[in-house]
C-alpha cells in the first residue's frame, strides 16, 4: 500500500520530502512557503486546491519503496473508493472499480480509463488492458474517483493517468534490482538515465517469473519501458515512448465452486489443466508527445501513438474456446491551454480534438475436451473510431470562488465485418453513437489550506463487441445503446495544523439502461435491462504523528443498489445490492521512517461482505488483511545498496483474490464457478543497487 498526497497545498516536512514532487512544489518547499500540488488527469491542468473533483495523486516513493510493483493494487491501495481484485491471475488482469464502473466485468478492466504518458490503454469500445504498464518506470500516478466523460468520453468512470520517468527527472546513472519471495516469486528489473545536451533518455528492462499458488497458475512476463525527450527551442518540447511486453504464457486455473474451494484452495479445474488454458501476448507501443508554450500565447499539447497486440488465449472450457486477435490501435490527441479573461474576471481554458481508431483481426476455434481444435468457427474485423472535441474552462470570479464547466461531443462507430460465412449467418453490421457529456462544478477555498467543491456531470459507456452480440441472430443487437450516467459530488479537502490532511467526499449515482448479461442457453447476451443507484462517502487521511511517523487511513461507505432490474434469471431484482461491490472498504497503514533510509510499515485492510451475482444468492463473506514491509540502505559513496522485504496476508487469512461476477449464470447456483482462492501467508525480499 501507499502514502496518498491529498491535499492540494499542504506543508511537508523533511522526513517526508519527495524527490518526485513537481518543480512549483520544490521550489516553494525551498522557500519554506506552502507546496501548490498541480493536476494534470483533468486534462485542464490547475492547483488541486481549485479542481471540483475528487482527486488522488501518488508520486514515485510510494509507488516504489519496498514494493513488488506486480499491480497497481499496490500504489492505489489507500485511494478511497477504489475496489482491487484478480492480484494473483495474469492470464486474466487486476480487477478494478470504483463507484460502481468496472464492477460488471467478471474480468478485466471495463467502464475506467486508463492511460500512461498521454497514451490510451483503454480501446475506444470501452476495454482496458494494462498488462504492460511498467510499474518500475512509474514516476506519478493521478486517480479521478468519479465519471470524467467531459474529458475522455467512453467509459469514464473514473481515470488513472500513470506518467513513467524522463531521464532529466532522476539522478544519472543506473540501477538493478533483484527480487525472489513464495510460490517461486522472481523478478529482475534493470535501468539507466542520462542527459546530453538538451537530449535525455531511460530505458527499463524487467523480467518475472511466478509459478503462483494454484496449479495451472504459472506466469512469465518481460517488460520494455524508454522515453527520449529533446528540447527543441525555448518552450519546446519532443518526447518519445517506446514501451514493449513479452508474455510467453500466462496460465489460467479457472473458477472454482464453493465446494471446490473449500475442498482444496489450491486446485485448479480439471477442464484448466486438460485444455492448458492460458493465454500469450505480445505488444509493442509507440508514442509522440510535442509540447509548444512559445508561439501561441498558451500550451499546446499533441500525442500521438501506435499500438500493436498480438493475443491468443485458450479458456477454460471445450467449445468455441480459444481466441486469437491481431490487434492495431493508433490515433491523435490535441489540446490547447490558455489563461486570459472573461468579463474583466481571470478565465483558464482548455479545448482539444481526441480523434482514436481500433482494428481486431479477431479469429475463434472450436476446441474438444481433450484439448484439440476441431474447426473455425469466427473470421472477423472489429472496427472502432472515435472522433470528439471537447472544452473546458475555470472563471475565478474571486480569489476563493472558482466556476467549471465542460462539455464534449463524441461520435462513436462501432462496426463488425464477417468473414466466417460456412456457419450460415453473415454478422457483419455497424452501430454509431453520438454523444454529447457536460459537467458543472464550483469550488470555493474557505482558507489557503481547505476547499469545498460540488459538482454536477454526465457520462456514458457504450457496450463493447462482446456485449454486441444480437440473440436474434446475425449482426449487432439493434435494441442496445450505451448506458447513461449522471454524477453528483460534494467534497472537502484541506489540512488541519501542519500534520492532519484530509480529504472527503460524498456522491450520488444514477445509472440508467445498465448493461446487463442474460443467457439463451448455454450463450451469453448483453441488455438494457435496468438502473442503479450509487451513493457513498469517501475519507482519505493523512497523519504526521512525528518526523519519523505517519498513519495513512482511506475509508469508503457506499450502497450500491439495483433498480428496475431483471436478474439473471428472469426474477425481479429490483432492490438488491449491485454485485461485486463491497458497501465498506478500509485501508490504513502506519510508516515509520528512521536515518539513513530505514522504514517500516504495518498495514491493514478490511473489506466487506458483497454478493456473486445480480440475484444476491451467494454471499462472500468479508475478510481482513494484514501486511508488513521494511528495508534498509547501504550508502556507499555516490552509491547505494537498497534492502528491503515484505510479507502479505500475515495473518494467513482464507479469503478470495477474485470472485468471476455472474458466470456461469445457466448453471445451478452451486455449481457456479465464481471463486478463486487468495494464497495464504506469502514472503518477498529483495534487493537494489543504485549507481
Amino acid at each position: 500500500m501507499s502514502r496518498n498526497n491529498y491535499l492540494a497545498v499542504l506543508v511537508l516536512s523533511p522526513v517526508w520530502m519527495s524527490s518526485s514532487l513537481p518543480a512549483i512544489a520544490q521550489s516553494s518547499l525551498d522557500n519554506d512557503e506552502e507546496l501548490v500540488l498541480q493536476v494534470t488527469s483533468p486534462r485542464l491542468v490547475r492547483d488541486l486546491y481549485e479542481t471540483p473533483a475528487a482527486v488522488s495523486v501518488i508520486n514515485a516513493p510510494d509507488i516504489r519503496e519496498g514494493q513488488q510493483r506486480l499491480q497497481l493494487d499496490e500504489s492505489l491501495n489507500t485511494v478511497p473508493g477504489l475496489f482491487f481484485q484478480n492480484r494473483y491471475n495474469f492470464a486474466q488482469n487486476l480487477r478494478l472499480s470504483t463507484r460502481g464502473f468496472g464492477a460488471r466485468a467478471p474480468f478485466g478492466i471495463r467502464g475506467i480509463r486508463i492511460q500512461v504518458d498521454g497514451i490510451p490503454y483503454t480501446l475506444p469500445d470501452g476495454q482496458s488492458q494494462i498488462d504492460a504498464i511498467d510499474l518500475d518506470s512509474a514516476q506519478r500516478i493521478e486517480v479521478i474517483r468519479g465519471p470524467a466523460s467531459v474529458q475522455y468520453g467512453n467509459a469514464a468512470g473514473g481515470v488513472i493517468d500513470i506518467s513513467t520517468a524522463l531521464g532529466d527527472e532522476l539522478p544519472q546513472g543506473g540501477r538493478l534490482r533483484l527480487d525472489g519471495g513464495s510460490d517461486d516469486y522472481r523478478k529482475a528489473a534493470i535501468q539507466g538515465n542520462g542527459v546530453d545536451g538538451d537530449t535525455s533518455g531511460i530505458a527499463t528492462l524487467s523480467w518475472l517469473t511466478f509459478d503462483g499458488h494454484r496449479e495451472q497458475s504459472k506466469a512469465e512476463k518481460a517488460l520494455f519501458n524508454a522515453r527520449v525527450a529533446r528540447d527543441l527551442d525555448s518552450g519546446r518540447r519532443i518526447t518519445a515512448t517506446f514501451n514493449a511486453l513479452h508474455n510467453p504464457k500466462s496460465e489460467d486455473p479457472g473458477g472454482l465452486t464453493l465446494a471446490q474451494a473449500e475442498e482444496d484452495p489450491e486446485q485448479a479445474t480439471a477442464l484448466a489443466k486438460r485444455l492448458d488454458s492460458s493465454q500469450t501476448v505480445n505488444q509493442q507501443t509507440l508514442g509522440v508527445r510535442f509540447e509548444d508554450s512559445g508561439v501561441l500565447p498558451g500550451q499546446l499539447t499533441l500525442d500521438t501513438f501506435y499500438t500493436h497486440r498480438d493475443f491468443a488465449q485458450q479458456l477454460p472450457f471445450p467449445g468455441s474456446s480459444r481466441i486469437a486477435y491481431d490487434r492495431h490501435f493508433y490515433g491523435i490527441s490535441s489540446q490547447y491551454q490558455q489563461e486570459s479573461t472573461l468579463a474583466g474576471l481571470p478565465l483558464v481554458w482548455v479545448t482539444g480534438l481526441d480523434v482514436h481508431h481500433q482494428s481486431d483481426d479477431r479469429r475463434r476455434y472450436s476446441v474438444s475436451i481433450d484439448g484439440d481444435i476441431t474447426g473455425q468457427t469466427q473470421a472477423e474485423n472489429q472496427s472502432a473510431t472515435n472522433v470528439a472535441v471537447f472544452g473546458q474552462g475555470d472563471l475565478a470570479l474571486s480569489d476563493a470562488l472558482n466556476v467549471s464547466l465542460g462539455v464534449r461531443f463524441d461520435r462513436l462507430r462501432l462496426a463488425i465485418d464477417d468473414d466466417w460465412l460456412q456457419d450460415g449467418n453473415d454478422d457483419s453490421g455497424n452501430r454509431t453513437f453520438r454523444e454529447y457529456s457536460g459537467v458543472a462544478g464550483i469550488s470555493y477555498k474557505l482558507a489557503p489550506a481547505h476547499q469545498v467543491y460540488a459538482t454536477l456531470g454526465t457520462a456514458f459507456e457504450s457496450p463493447t463487441f462482446t456485449e454486441f452480440a444480437n440473440p436474434n441472430g446475425g449482426g449487432f443487437n439493434p435494441e442496445l445503446e450505451p448506458q447513461q450516467a449522471l454524477n453528483r459530488e460534494m467534497g472537502m479537502r484541506g489540512m488541519l495544523g501542519r500534520g492532519l490532511s484530509y480529504d472527503m467526499a460524498l456522491f450520488s449515482i444514477r445509472v440508467e439502461d445498465e448493461i446487463l448479461p442474460f443467457n439463451v442457453g448455454d450463450q451469453t447476451f448483453y441488455e438494457n435491462a435496468g438502473e442503479t443507484r450509487r451513493n457513498g462517502f469517501e475519507l482519505g487521511l493523512a497523519w504526521d504523528l512525528s518526523y519519523a511517523w505517519r498513519v495513512t487511513s482511506a475509508l469508503t461507505l457506499a450502497d450500491y443498489e439495483l433498480r428496475d432490474f431483471v436478474d439473471e434469471q428472469g426474477n425481479d431484482a429490483s432492490g438488491n445490492a449491485i454485485p461485486g461491490l463491497p458497501e465498506q472498504l478500509w485501508v490504513s497503514e502506519l510508516e515509520w521512517r528512521g536515518a539513513a533510509g530505514r522504514f517500516a510499515a504495518l498495514e491493514w485492510q478490511y473489506v466487506g461482505e458483497f454478493y456473486a451475482e445480480n440475484s444476491n444468492q451467494t454471499l462472500v463473506s468479508d475478510y481482513w488483511l494484514v501486511g508488513m514491509r521494511a528495508g534498509d540502505s547501504v550508502r556507499m559513496a555516490d552509491q547505494a545498496l537498497n534492502l528491503y522485504a515484505g510479507i502479505r496476508n500475515l495473518l494467513d487469512q482464507d479469503y478470495f483474490s477474485n470472485v468471476r461476477i455472474n458466470a456461469n449464470a445457466n448453471r445451478p447456483v452451486e455449481d457456479r464457478g465464481y471463486f478463486e482462492p487468495a494464497p495464504g501467508r506469502t514472503f518477498y525480499a529483495g534487493l537494489e543497487w543504485v549507481f
